[in-house]
């Protein structure tokens, strides 16, 4: 493939990745528009509608301002006023990041894989620019920087981790001066740092899993009362359609929140609310579906939640002890700690992403406090991985002097 034809491919794998995830909202909610208003709407307006989703899914901040009429009908304080939406519906991030990887990977295959992945990043930063720029409008305003810049990055990242995957399989070491730099390193600095970003990595796994776990527990549990909230709302089949699309892009949201559940500080549902292991105290909720299946009231054992990432952080500490190449206390005592800086950062970040202003009013604080959810999780992880560590060390020390106290025949 020559170069013309590479850079062609890439646009192409680009604009694909941006087709698709502006058509995700864009399909509903044009059978929406056909099917429930006749066509007697201007479909434009279902189309900025759709970006702008999509670019709230990419972090991007949507100045909001209500019709009069549907401000009164709220009933919030402020929501007459101008607002800034600055949540995150993550799972269309999720959904660039892996299209991303995708196309990171076939360009990768390419001749000219540099130029191939600059055309990809450079097609989707101006595909952004100009979706951004269709979608300006006095009701509900995208910021233009933001969201030229952060749907590029999420994709970037995605193009790069698809061409670091592509280039490990098939044995490329080109361009490796960072792992060089790397191998430079003592090797007990070197693997106490491995450790760190393997153990915190895998905590945060392990604790992203069983809270996805518990979400869907939640949910089965009180299907009735979800069941109850879309009738309450008479969407009939169409809008409940869109609706339960726009659910499950939220849905990865909810899961992080899980995690910021069991590290300790929880989250919030409007300001002055708060959803945690030690209490939940909930204000007026917007009749969202998705949010019947928040715990209502003091849990008796709720508690038992911060176990979970003690527990991750122990079994990381321990799997992970025989990587050190000097496996004494201090090297234990450094990786544990890594550990649990890793995690706390990871997780602070996956908190910080999935929270923001939700609507006007006390909706402005919806989602976790990332420093708090950082600081709680850093703390129980790394002592758990520190206690893990040393709890390795003890039993092998144990096995070991075992084996010589058995007499040769």
């Amino acid at each position: 493939m020559n170069r013309p034809l590479t850079a062609l491919f890439a646009a192409f794998e680009a604009a694909l990745v941006v087709a698709i995830g502006i058509a995700i909202p864009l399909a509903p909610l044009t059978v929406l528009w056909g099917a429930q208003f006749g066509f007697a709407m201007n479909w434009t307006d279902f189309w900025r509608a759709s970006v702008d989703i999509w670019l709230l899914g990419h972090g991007a901040d949507v100045r909001m301002t209500l019709d009069p009429t549907v401000a009164a009908s709220l009933g919030l304080v402020g929501a007459d006023a101008a607002f800034p939406v600055t949540i995150a519906v993550l799972g269309f991030a999720v959904l660039t990041l892996l299209l991303g990887v995708r196309a990171g990977r076939r360009v990768s295959e390419t001749r000219f894989r540099l130029l191939g992945e600059l055309v990809a990043v450079g097609t989707f930063g101006g595909l952004s620019a100009l979706a951004t720029l269709s979608a300006l409008h006095p009701f509900a305003r995208p910021s233009i920087v933001q969201g030229v810049l952060l749907p590029t990055a999420v994709f970037g990242v995605g193009i790069l981790i698809g061409s670091l995957r592509t280039q490990r399989a098939v044995g490329d070491d080109s361009g490796s001066s960072i792992k060089d730099w790397v191998n430079d390193w003592h090797p007990t600095v070197r693997t106490v740092v491995e450790v760190g970003l393997r153990g915190g990595a895998a905590a945060i796994a392990a604790i992203v899993a069983v809270s996805a776990v518990a979400v869907a527990v939640l949910l089965a549990a009180n299907y009735a009362g979800i069941v109850a909230l879309y009738e309450s709302l008479h969407t009939e089949v169409l809008g409940g359609i869109a609706l339960t699309g726009a659910e499950l892009a939220f849905l990865p949201n909810v899961v992080v929140w899980a995690a910021s559940w069991f590290a300790g500080p929880g989250f919030a549902i409007g300001a002055g609310s708060a959803v945690s292991p030690l209490g939940t105290t909930l204000g007026p909720l917007p009749a969202i579906p998705l949010l019947g299946a928040l715990p209502t009231g003091d849990l008796a054992y709720g508690f038992l939640g911060l176990l979970v990432p003690i527990i991750a952080g122990f079994l990381a500490g321990a799997l992970l002890r025989p990587r050190l190449f000097r496996p004494d206390w201090r090297s234990s005592l450094a990786a544990g700690a890594s550990i649990g800086i890793v995690a706390g950062l990871l997780l602070g970040l996956l908190a910080w992403f999935s929270s923001g202003a939700a609507g006007p009013g006390r909706l402005a604080v919806v989602g976790p406090d990332p420093l708090a959810v950082g600081l709680w999780t850093a703390l129980e992880v790394g002592l758990a991985a520190i206690i893990g560590m040393l709890s390795a060390a003890r039993l092998r020390s144990g096995v070991n002097d075992e084996k010589a106290e058995v007499p040769e025949r």
